[in-house]
């Protein structure tokens, strides 16, 4: 979760069609007994808490180095986020890597940590921005490291000790518009993501259309915004 994308949306985030498709995209990978949620570079933690609203966990806990302080925050009935900058070891039943892995340098060490970290069987939720041919003034504002292919996030996810199980594209349904827009704009200058507020018509739109590419998504190998990947310990 990127902390500069969400100061942009503001308030907008929580119904914001990218958001909220890709949080639909994360609890249609996840099975029922999911109760335990880690997750790495969760910032705000906004997929998290978004989970445990809808009943799809029961508590999470949500590492980055970024905070300033350790706390917990309940939402009542024995829910909770829990807010650590480290820690040395997880039970977790899912770990989430929502646009991290992107963030550092040594992604697969990153992986490597946090494998070694939990349990054997633990499961592993990844999203990483999709193909290099994209980078953008976007990608150098949110201070990308990289985009991947499905291919290169799968080596990385292999190299660091795990075993991919599902891997795919999301958001190729607009993947034509959206790269002829970033190619448009190459050269733009790095001061601003390319997150903003939509208009209600077309962020219903854009909603309507990623809600009925999940009926399709886990075929897709060809093109997307987000190479997206579940794996295993």
């Amino acid at each position: 979760m990127d902390l500069k994308e969400e100061a942009v949306l503001g308030e907008h985030i929580d119904q914001h069609w990218y958001y909220q498709s890709k949080a639909q995209m994360l609890a249609s990978h996840l099975e029922p007994s999911v109760k335990k949620v880690l997750d790495v570079g969760a910032g705000s933690g906004w997929f998290s808490r978004w989970l445990i609203n809808r009943q799809l966990a029961s508590n999470a806990t949500l590492v980055d180095p970024g905070y300033d302080r350790e706390h917990r925050e309940s939402l009542g009935t024995g829910k909770s986020l829990n807010f650590k900058r480290d820690i040395e070891s997880s039970d977790a039943d899912i770990v989430l890597f929502m646009d991290v892995l992107e963030h550092v340098d040594d992604d697969v060490g990153l992986l490597k940590e946090y494998i070694a970290k939990t349990k054997p069987g633990t499961k592993f939720f990844i999203t990483v921005p999709a193909f290099k041919f994209l980078w953008s003034a976007h990608d150098d504002f949110l201070e990308h490291r990289r985009r991947y292919t499905i291919s290169s996030l799968e080596k990385a996810i292999v190299s660091a000790g795990a075993t991919p199980q599902n891997m795919h594209y999301y958001f190729g349904s607009i993947f034509p518009a959206a790269a002829l827009v970033r190619l448009w704009q190459r050269g733009r200058k790095a001061d601003h993501s390319d997150m903003k507020p939509a208009h209600p018509v077309v962020n219903w739109i854009l909603r309507k259309v990623c809600a009925l590419e999940r009926s399709w998504m886990r075929f897709n190998r060809i093109g997307g915004l987000s190479v997206v990947c579940m794996c295993q310990r």
